[in-house]
C-alpha cells in the first residue's frame, strides 16, 4: 500500500502506452498538482516528454510531430474542452487517459468529436489524489461543510476521489465511520454506492482479511491541527507552508532568486527523506553533517586539472556536485529560516504552554502560564489566538473557566475581531457538543491508567507530549477494541480478525502530526498497513480557514464555499 508508487506507475504507464517519439502531456489543472508532486520535470523529460501543456490554455501552437498524452480528470469542462481539440487537432495522435470514472455517454461524444481519427486510446487510470507521501494523501480542498452538513459540490468530489485511492490501491473494503458525525456516514453511503454500482471494477482477488476503510471527522479532534510542530516536514508546512511540495521563501531576508521557491520531495531528494520525522535538534545536526561532507567533496581551488584524466573525472563528479551544492543551499536556507521563526515568535515558551494545555489538566497551571505568555509584547497575533482556542476547548465546561477575561486580554493586546471571533467558532466546530469522542478527559478504567502511567514515566520532549486522538483511535481498531456503537460498519457484515490494510480518511483535513503517527504505526506494527488521507493538509492557518467556512466568522452556520486549497 504506497499511494505515491500507485500514481507513478499510472504515469510511466501511459507514458510507455504511447511508444517512441516526442510527447506533449496535456494537463489539467488538479492533474497538474497530481503528477507534479510524484514526479520532476526532468524525470519525465528522460521519458521522452518534452513539453507541458495545460488543456485549457487557449494559445497552444499546431505540432502535429508530437503525441499528446492527455491526463484529465473526468469533468464537463474537461470533456468540452477535449471535444475542441479533436475538432480542430494540434497534435498528431491522441492517448487519453481520465483519473477517474467517466460515462459511456461522454465517451460517445468524444469519440463523435474524433472525425479525423486522431485518438488512439481512451482509458481510465484512478489518479485521482495527491499522493503526498507514500502513506499518506490529499484532495486540496478546503471549505467542505455548511454546520455539520456537506457542501453540495464537494460530497461528490471526495466520493470520486476516495474511490479512486481504493481502485489505484485495488482495495475493496469494509466501510467503517465515525457515528457522531452525520457527514462520515454521508461519505460511507456515497462510497459504498460506487462500489456497488461499478462492482466490475473494485471485483479485486479476496483477500483473507478484507481491507477497511475507516471515515472520521475532523470536529472530533480539533486539537491537533491548532499545535506548534517540531519534527522536519510538519513544521515546514506550519511555519512555512507546503504547497505540493513547494515553498514559498520570497519573504525570507536576503534570500537568493534561485531560492525564492524551493520543493521538498523525499522521492528525489535523499536528505529530505532521510529526516522527514526528525525532531528540529537532530535536524540541526544532519545539516552540520551534511554541509561538511560537501565541503570534502567540494573541488578545491587548488586542485589542478593537469590532465585529460584529471578533467574528466571533474566533469564525471559535476553534475553530482551540482545536485549537492543545490541540495546543501536549500536545506540550510530552510532550516535557517525555521530557525529565525522559532527565535522570533518565541515558539518554545509557546509549545510548551500548548503542550501543557493540551494534555494535562492542571487548570490553575494552565491559566497562569497563559496569562503568563499573553502578557509577552513578543507573542504574534496567531500564537495567542490559537492559545486560547486551545483553552476555550480543553477547559469549556470547567466550572471557574477564564476564557470571558482571556478574551479581553486579546482585545487589549489588539488582535483583530476576525481573530477573536474564530475562538467561539473554534468551539462551536469542535466543542464537546460536537465531540463523539472523549478527545480530553478519558472516561474508561484502561485509558485512565495509561494516562497515570504516561504521568509518572515522565516525558521524554515537553514539546511533543501531545498525540492525536488519531493514534488512540487505530490503537483501538487494530487490536479489535473500537467500539461499533461509536464507529458502526456500514451494511450488516463485520470484520472478525485484526484489519491489515486500513485506510483511513478524516473529513475536514488531515495534518503532518496524524501523518506521523500512522508512519510510526505501520513501523511498529508488524503485518498492518494504513494510509492516511484528508480532504487536506491543514496547518493552523488553512485549518482556522477551514473553520471559519464551515462555522461562518461569527459563530453562525453561514456557507462554506468548496474550493481548490491553495495553502500560504
Amino acid at each position: 500500500m504506497n499511494v505515491t508508487l500507485a500514481v507513478k506507475q499510472y504515469i510511466s504507464k501511459m507514458i510507455e502506452s504511447s511508444g517512441p517519439g516526442m510527447k506533449v502531456l496535456l494537463m489539467d489543472k488538479e492533474t497538474t498538482s497530481i503528477v507534479s508532486v510524484v514526479y520532476t520535470q526532468s524525470e519525465i523529460l528522460q521519458k521522452e516528454v518534452y513539453l507541458f501543456e495545460r488543456i485549457d490554455s487557449q494559445n497552444r501552437d499546431n505540432m502535429k510531430h508530437l503525441k499528446a498524452i492527455c491526463f484529465l480528470r473526468p469533468t464537463k469542462e474537461n470533456v468540452e474542452h477535449l471535444i475542441q481539440e479533436l475538432r480542430r487537432p494540434k497534435y498528431s495522435v491522441y492517448f487519453i487517459y481520465f483519473s477517474n470514472v467517466i460515462s459511456k455517454s461522454e465517451i460517445k461524444v468524444l469519440a463523435e468529436a474524433d472525425e479525423q481519427e486522431v485518438v488512439a486510446e481512451v482509458q481510465e487510470f484512478y489518479g485521482d489524489f495527491i499522493a503526498v507521501n507514500p502513506h499518506l494523501f490529499s484532495l486540496n480542498l478546503q471549505g467542505v461543510s455548511r454546520g455539520r452538513s456537506w457542501e453540495p459540490s464537494v460530497l461528490p468530489r471526495v466520493t470520486q476521489g476516495l474511490t479512486s485511492v481504493l481502485l489505484a490501491l485495488k482495495k475493496c473494503p469494509m466501510i467503517r465511520y465515525q457515528l457522531s458525525s452525520d457527514m462520515s456516514k454521508r461519505l460511507a453511503e456515497s462510497v459504498k454506492q460506487i462500489i456497488t454500482k461499478e462492482y466490475e471494477l473494485f471485483d479485486f482477488r479476496k483477500t483473507e482479511v478484507p481491507p477497511l476503510l475507516l471515515i472520521l471527522d475532523r470536529s472530533d479532534d480539533a486539537i491537533t491541527p491548532l499545535l506548534n510542530q517540531w519534527t522536519y516536514q510538519a513544521m515546514v508546512h506550519e511555519l512555512l507552508g507546503l504547497n505540493n511540495n513547494r515553498i514559498d521563501l520570497s519573504r525570507v531576508p536576503g534570500i537568493s532568486k534561485d531560492l525564492r521557491e524551493v520543493v521538498l520531495s523525499a522521492e528525489n531528494d535523499e536528505f529530505y527523506a532521510n529526516n522527514l520525522y526528525l525532531n528540529f535538534g537532530e535536524i540541526g545536526t544532519n545539516i552540520k553533517n551534511l554541509m561538511e561532507d560537501f565541503q570534502k567533496k567540494k573541488p578545491k581551488d587548488q586542485q589542478k586539472l593537469e590532465s585529460i584524466s584529471d578533467m574528466k573525472a571533474f566533469v564525471d563528479n559535476y553534475p553530482q556536485f551540482k545536485k549537492m551544492s543545490g541540495t546543501v543551499s536549500k536545506h540550510v536556507t530552510v532550516v535557517g529560516e525555521l530557525s529565525r521563526l522559532v527565535s522570533e515568535r518565541q515558539l518554545m515558551e509557546v509549545s510548551e504552554v500548548e503542550q501543557e494545555l493540551a494534555c494535562q489538566s492542571d487548570h490553575s497551571n494552565a491559566q497562569q502560564s497563559l496569562r503568563r505568555l499573553l502578557q509577552n509584547p513578543r507573542l504574534s497575533e496567531i500564537d495567542a489566538v490559537r492559545l486560547v482556542m486551545l483553552y476555550a476547548l480543553r477547559y469549556e465546561k470547567h466550572s471557574s473557566s477564564i476564557l470571558p477575561s482571556l478574551m479581553e486580554e486579546l482585545n487589549r493586546k489588539g488582535v483583530s475581531e476576525r481573530h477573536r471571533k474564530m475562538v467561539q467558532a473554534m468551539v462551536e466546530y469542535g466543542g464537546k457538543r460536537v465531540r463523539g469522542s472523549d478527545l480530553i478527559a478519558p472516561t474508561d478504567a484502561v485509558a485512565i491508567t495509561k494516562q497515570f502511567f504516561k504521568g509518572l514515566k515522565g516525558v521524554e520532549n515537553v514539546y511533543t507530549q501531545h498525540q492525536p486522538l488519531l493514534h488512540d483511535t487505530l490503537d483501538q481498531l487494530i487490536k479489535g477494541r473500537l467500539k461499533d456503537s461509536q464507529f458502526p460498519y456500514l451494511g450488516p457484515s463485520s470484520l472478525r480478525d485484526r484489519p491489515q490494510d486500513i485506510i483511513v480518511f478524516i473529513i475536514g483535513g488531515a495534518t503532518y502530526e496524524e501523518a506521523l503517527t500512522v508512519y510510526n504505526l505501520n513501523r511498529t506494527m508488524p503485518g498492518v498497513r494504513i494510509i492516511l488521507g484528508g480532504t487536506a493538509i491543514h496547518n493552523t492557518k488553512s485549518f482556522l480557514e477551514e473553520v471559519t467556512l464551515a462555522v461562518g466568522s461569527g459563530g453562525d452556520r453561514t456557507q462554506g464555499r468548496g474550493r481548490q486549497q491553495s495553502r500560504r
